[in-house]
C-alpha cells in the first residue's frame, strides 16, 4: 500500500542555534533512499511503501539521536492502495480545480 507522509524531525536541546544542519542531515538520508520526496518549510513529504518510508523515518531518527538528548518527531500519513505519483498528483488535482 502506498503511503505519503508529511514528516519533521529536529533536536530540541540546541538552544538558540539554527536547526538547519540537523534537518539537512535528515534530508540527506531521505534523498539517498531513492523515494520521492518534497521539502517544505515545515516538513518533508515522502512517498513509498509503508516499510520503505518507515525505514527512512527510523534512519533519520538514528542519525540525530546520538548527539541529541531530546528530539521532536512528527508525521502524518495518508495510506492508499494502488496510488502512484501521489506527491504530484494530489497537488495537481487541487490546482486543476482552481482554474
Amino acid at each position: 500500500m502506498s503511503v505519503i507522509i508529511d514528516f519533521s524531525i529536529f533536536p530540541m536541546d540546541k538552544g538558540d542555534k539554527s536547526l538547519s544542519p540537523y534537518v539537512a542531515r535528515a534530508l540527506n538520508i531521505i534523498e539517498q533512499s531513492g523515494l520521492s520526496y518534497q521539502l517544505g518549510p515545515m516538513g518533508t513529504s515522502i512517498e513509498g511503501e509503508w516499510e520503505e518510508v518507515m525505514a527512512v523515518v527510523d534512519a533519520c531518527y538514528q542519525e540525530i539521536k546520538d548527539d541529541s538528548d531530546r528530539i521532536f518527531l512528527n508525521f502524518k500519513a495518508d495510506c492508499k492502495k494502488g496510488r502512484s505519483n501521489g506527491l504530484t498528483n494530489k497537488v495537481r488535482s487541487v490546482q486543476d480545480k482552481r482554474r
